[in-house]
């Protein structure tokens, strides 16, 4: 169940959040005391934060900012402001979605839900010695550059890096991408790990697939 948490001074506006909220699946939690607002945010750990914008102390704006200085938890702008200028500024600042009250209850939830589901994509960005492997991408980057992957690359190089240390047999490699519907024999196995360690040596990881004569290969 996914956490959200509410930064609205509303009372009211609060608590219909939250109901709707609970009616829809989703945990919420809510801000009522706005001193020291960016630790308690922070302390509660959500999964995502709708925030209004005309909020005590630190207009909501410039609390988004503060926040996006700690982490990168999505934020939607809940605001009654109709200005382009707030919008862009929201945005700029680090939100992901904008919305202006008063909102249609069923577009909010599609809203959240569509950013969470952005959410979960990046979160499946992992690494690799200083390198980012994006799954939904299918792609490895050392920040500079990025190197795009076959399918049958990917494959082969997620399965290895779950792996990562211990010896993964040719066997093994060919069953993980029959398993996705990817047929190759023996030979196009060995020309798709080449190709693999050849990108891996473009973005600096030299000798990063060590083959193990008769019994497989190692990701180190």
């Amino acid at each position: 169940m996914s956490k959200i948490y509410i930064v609205e001074d509303d009372r009211s506006i609060r608590d219909e959040l939250a109901e709707l909220l609970h009616n829809s699946g989703y945990e919420a939690d809510c801000l009522t005391d706005f001193s020291d607002s960016k630790a308690k945010i922070l302390a509660a750990k959500p999964d995502l934060i709708l925030m209004d914008i005309n909020i005590p102390d630190l207009n909501g704006e410039q609390l988004l900012k503060e926040i996006r200085k700690e982490t990168d938890t999505p934020v939607i702008m809940v605001t009654s402001r109709t200005s382009e200028t707030d919008e862009v500024l929201s945005m700029s600042y680090g939100a992901d979605d904008y919305i202006t009250k008063p909102y249609n209850p069923t577009i909010l939830l599609l809203r959240i839900s569509a950013v969470l589901k952005r959410s979960a994509v990046t979160a499946s960005v992992q690494t690799y010695n200083g390198l980012q492997v994006n799954d939904a991408k299918g792609s490895l980057s050392d920040g500079s550059r990025e190197m795009v992957l076959t399918k049958n690359e990917m494959i082969i190089f997620r399965f290895m890096l779950d792996r990562k240390g211990s010896i993964v047999t040719r066997d093994e490699l060919m069953t993980a991408l029959w398993d996705n519907d990817e047929f190759v024999n023996d030979n196009a196995l060995t020309v798709n790990i080449s190709r693999l360690r050849s990108k891996l040596a473009e973005l600096g990881c030299e000798d990063a697939i060590e083959t193990r004569k008769k019994q497989g290969y190692i990701l180190k």
